[in-house]
């Protein structure tokens, strides 16, 4: 039976991708900070689907912790076949007036965990086959403060390691989703529908999850869930930066 493991398992996306997954028959290692949210997630996964499921509370701002992940994911005696990198959180645009630290953390869990985590799973997988998602957005295709460069790193990475890795078995494909309805806004302390962004942009984190699984199925390297984003992302790509800059700096995504 295929296993996954998910990284920010236990709301939003990441939840949604168990719940998605455990559907289709896997067992899956949960992977997030807060540890009851995990096992009542896992409670209701294994009552539903009768998959065996593994809790790993970790950090990934830690070094350490992130090892943690690392060693599982490389296991090889109980491989993973799916890596979803997922964990993240936003920080306010204002870079300058932004803690330090809260940006160098921002960092560590969005690019050096996720990197981390893709190089235990692609030495894993290398010549048994083995897919990664990770989860960037579109505001990696626009001007927006770090975490349109954390994003733009994940893109630009995930491009280049579907094609080095394909004739290996390995795919990887980052899944890029404009706004979509999850707990992620509402942790940032701006609950959806209260940043001027018109319903029609919004999306449902279970056809973000949909796609972003069907893409991988086909060794695509970037995914953008629906028609408007696939446009926006085109447009996006022949203005300037400093005109898609003022622009992004609505919402979140």
């Amino acid at each position: 039976m295929p296993a996954a493991l998910i990284t920010g398992a236990s709301a939003g996306l990441g939840a949604e991708f168990a719940h998605q997954l455990a559907a289709r028959g896997a067992d899956l290692v949960l992977v997030a900070r807060g540890a009851d949210a995990l096992e009542r997630l896992a409670t209701e996964l294994r009552r539903a689907h009768g998959v065996h499921i593994e809790v790993l509370t970790a950090d990934l701002a830690v070094e350490e912790e992130v090892q943690r992940v690392a060693e599982r994911v490389a296991d090889a005696a109980h491989p993973i076949d799916l890596l979803v990198n997922n964990a993240g959180f936003g920080l306010p645009l204002q870079f300058a007036d932004n803690d330090i630290d809260d940006e160098v953390r921002h960092l560590r869990v969005h690019v050096e965990a996720s990197m981390r985590l893709m190089h235990a799973a692609i030495r894993a997988m290398r010549g048994r086959g083995g897919r990664i998602i990770n989860v960037a957005s579109v505001a990696g295709f626009i001007s927006r403060s770090t975490y349109s460069a954390c994003k733009a790193w994940l893109i630009g990475f995930s491009r280049w390691a579907n094609a080095e890795y394909a004739r290996d078995g390995v795919s990887v494909t980052a899944l890029c989703p404009g706004f979509t309805h999850t707990s992620f806004h509402e942790r940032m302390g701006l609950p959806a529908g209260q940043e001027g962004v018109p319903a029609l942009m919004w999306l449902d984190a279970p056809q973000v999850v949909r796609e972003g699984l069907r893409d991988a199925a086909r060794g695509r390297a970037v995914s953008i869930p629906s028609l408007r984003y696939k446009l926006i992302v085109a447009l996006a790509g022949l203005l300037p930066p400093a005109l898609t800059s003022r622009v992004a700096r609505r919402g979140r995504v």
